[in-house]
């Protein structure tokens, strides 16, 4: 008989897991309180568009990258997408030119030098952590070891030229900058924190150095950062279509209220009948994100597991304004992804990812154009709720019109604040994109997709190595190999 497993979430990392453990035979249950499949990686429709949810753009479909890896496995084709290049075009206060992430490394040079003079030794700093971390990171470590089994394939993993990261373990970016004598130049620390932000949750002056130097390079050849064709539901589509064509099971509108570790069981709620059962498995697999963990726990989550926590800092929510346009409110040669800063001291930011032409998500001659910036999830807690999120709007779109011609050529307009993240995904408190990559989260200090109780596992951005679809594949691919090897 085979053995069972059940996966709290059907977001990338629970679908993945799910579809890899049904190709080695597991008897895989996938339950989510969602509509939809897909979690933060998801779409909804609206009049004719098609709007991603959350996360708009994928790493690691490259040959040899994470997804392209997990799709042979999986015995899938791979979906169809497009390079982003630029990855990003940034747009510094009082700037009308952006500064352009190009895929091109040697294009990518030659911009970062025009645009930050006397910085080249630090950028090359850079690329020399990269390549030594990603090659480790390519032999599939597990971090952080939790047993022996664990160890073992993070010292396989290990090289000489490994070795050379190690004595920046404990450092930022921010440390980097004043080792280089850059740390008073307002515009190159602007433009890391702002891209930064995107990737680790928290600024250069608290981001860990080693993520940095993955996260600022991803997005260079022979890597990139990739627009799929149709939206990112194509991602978890092609998942649940590998874990239904192995076996598995897919549940939606089915919450997980609870998890018992020692009958090794979850009681799940069912929106449909209104009926609440209890599900034994072999194995737990929770793809939510820690915080949601310990509730789900409840008296029975580990005292120091709970503790580190609630130690934990604040996570950041996201507001999104949705709008589908006119093709006409679009400048020429626009990049899928923008950034705006309208003043060096107000530390909100826009990040905006713009459809394609012929692309699947709007109709001919229209565009979907969405846009994010990060707020305080507690500021949404209030009675004041719908004038606040007004105000947001507003001032959203007001922004957005220096770039683009909105006026006249909205056609659909909608807006998301933490609050509609948390009812919608299920995410703790509406938070997006893990705990923040910061030294005492990152790595070797981060949270293990193996916890303290037997047979429960963690997936998703709250685990190493952090937010992003091909994060969240990785670690899911780390929880696969580790339950695989225990049988």
């Amino acid at each position: 008989m085979p053995k069972r497993v059940i996966i709290i979430g059907a977001g990338i990392g629970g679908l993945t897991t799910g579809a890899l453990l049904a190709k080695r035979g597991y008897a895989v249950k996938i339950f989510d309180q969602a509509i939809v499949p897909g979690g933060c990686a998801s779409t909804f429709k609206r009049q004719g568009f098609i709007f991603d949810v959350g996360a708009t753009q994928v790493a690691g479909l490259e040959e040899g990258g994470i997804h392209h890896q997990i799709f042979r496995e999986l015995g899938m084709e791979i979906p169809t997408s497009t390079p982003c290049d630029p990855a990003c075009a940034v747009f510094l206060p009082n700037e009308s030119e952006p500064i352009n992430i190009w895929r091109d490394p040697t294009q990518w040079q030659a911009e970062r030098q025009r645009q930050f003079p006397q910085s080249e030794p630090f950028w090359r700093f850079l690329q020399n952590l990269f390549k030594p971390s990603w090659r480790f990171q390519s032999r599939n470590p597990v971090l952080p070891p939790r047993n022996l089994w664990d160890l073992a394939q993070l010292i396989k993993a290990l090289r000489w030229d490994t070795l050379f990261t190690v004595p920046f373990t404990l450092s930022t970016v921010g440390d980097a900058l004043r080792g280089f004598g850059l740390d008073r130049d307002r515009r190159l620390r602007t433009f890391l924190d702002l891209q930064l932000k995107l990737y680790s949750q928290v600024n250069a002056e608290e981001t860990a150095l080693l993520y940095a130097a993955t996260s600022m390079s991803v997005s260079q050849a022979p890597l990139g950062l990739w627009h799929l064709q149709g939206s990112m539901q194509v991602l978890s589509d092609r998942l649940v279509e590998a874990l239904e064509k192995y076996g598995g099971k897919l549940y939606m509108r089915h919450t997980v209220q609870a998890i018992d570790p020692k009958s090794i069981q979850v009681k799940v709620y069912n929106q449909r009948t209104q009926a609440i059962n209890w599900e034994t498995a072999d194995q737990i697999v929770a793809n939510v994100t820690v915080q949601s963990l310990m509730r789900l726990l409840g008296d029975q989550a580990p005292k120091g597991y709970k503790k580190r926590v609630q130690n934990l800092k604040p996570a950041s929510g996201a507001f999104v304004v949705y709008l589908g346009v006119d093709r006409k409110a679009v400048p020429d040669r626009c990049p899928p992804h923008l950034q705006f800063l309208d003043q060096y001291e107000d530390t909100r930011s826009l990040f905006v990812s713009v459809s394609k032409e012929g692309d699947g998500r709007a109709p001919l001659g229209q565009a979907t154009i969405i846009a994010s910036e990060f707020t305080d999830i507690f500021a949404w807690q209030t009675e004041d709720y719908e004038n606040l999120k007004t105000i947001f709007t507003q001032r959203a779109i007001a922004q957005l019109g220096k770039y683009f011609n909105l006026e006249n050529h909205i056609i659909y307009q909608e807006a998301a604040t933490p609050r509609t993240f948390s009812r919608f995904t299920g995410r703790d408190q509406g938070m997006v994109g893990g705990i923040g990559m910061r030294v005492s989260t990152f790595s070797p200090f981060g949270f293990a997709n193996r916890t303290p109780l037997k047979n429960i596992w963690l997936v998703g951005d709250c685990t190493h190595p952090g937010e992003g679809t091909a994060g969240v594949s990785y670690s899911a691919m780390t929880v696969v190999k580790q339950i695989s090897a225990a049988d």
